[in-house]
């Protein structure tokens, strides 16, 4: 049986209200049992990563989490409610920023297009974007194009137009791996920075364990098939982070190894 590490600082998230809830979650596609029996908990202001070998069902788990997938087993909840569809107060950043953004709208009409259906003016549209995008260092880039911008900027108007929409949590589906290697320290520190700044909860779903483990307040690990928790794992390395001196820390090297072991099962 997994021993889930509470988290008890603020900056970890608060045991006491979890934004986001698992309960006795399974998933089949059929027969093909592919989740089964996750029991989880996302505190508010946490940031937690997902990880687990590949196909091991973190996509399913990420599309249950955000409602849109029901599970077949089961049930999660956002806020204390049971949720069968995309809750309001959680947004969803994808991998691919590329097909996420429409080209033919400036980087400020991206950004502003979820809040036309949530009954703001144009001004206060335009307001909350530029807020946005001055979290995400591109307020000089308002009516800039995204087919102008590199991955990296336009991968942070995507995290831009979550901002906006003003979430309690954001989930996130590989949001780093189509970027090099040094914009995606860029945008990990902007993530915590971001996070630091307005405190919201944040779940990332990845494949790399130093981004899992230098990002993280706790690193669920799935694994098995079909696939449970391995381990929820309490990343306690001090704050603020940064790229060069944190994973330079024997502790980084430990939970890194010790990570990797979840996901190889060794």
């Amino acid at each position: 049986m997994t021993q889930i590490n509470p988290v008890v600082d603020a900056s970890s998230g608060d045991v006491a209200t979890p934004v986001l809830q698992a309960r006795a979650l399974g998933h089949a596609y059929g027969s093909r049992q592919v989740l089964q029996g996750l029991d989880f908990h996302v505190g508010r202001g946490e940031l937690m990563c997902i990880v687990g070998p590949s196909g091991v069902g973190k996509t399913t788990l990420l599309e249950c989490l955000t409602g849109l997938r029901r599970p077949t087993d089961g049930k999660v909840l956002f806020d204390g409610k049971e949720i069968d569809s995309p809750p309001r107060g959680l947004a969803i950043v994808f991998q691919d920023y590329s097909r996420s953004l429409m080209p033919w709208l400036s980087v400020i009409d991206n950004v502003t297009l979820p809040l036309r259906s949530a009954g703001m003016g144009k001004a206060e549209r335009e307001k909350v974007a530029v807020e946005a995008l001055t979290e995400v260092g591109l307020a000089d880039f308002t009516d800039s194009y995204p087919w102008q911008l590199s991955g990296g900027m336009q991968q942070r108007v995507a995290i831009a137009r979550a901002l906006a929409y003003r979430p309690d949590a954001i989930v996130m589906d590989e949001p780093f791996a189509s970027v090099d290697a040094q914009t995606r320290a860029d945008l990990e520190d902007l993530l915590l920075r971001v996070r630091d700044h307005l405190g919201i909860t944040i779940i990332l779903v990845t494949h790399d364990i130093d981004e899992a483990v230098y990002l993280s307040d706790r690193v669920l690990a799935l694994g098995g098939k079909p696939a449970g928790i391995r381990e929820v794992l309490t990343v306690d390395l001090p704050s603020p982070r940064e790229q060069v001196a944190t994973k330079a820390l024997p502790r980084f090297a430990e939970l890194r190894s010790h990570v990797y072991r979840l996901i190889r099962n060794v």
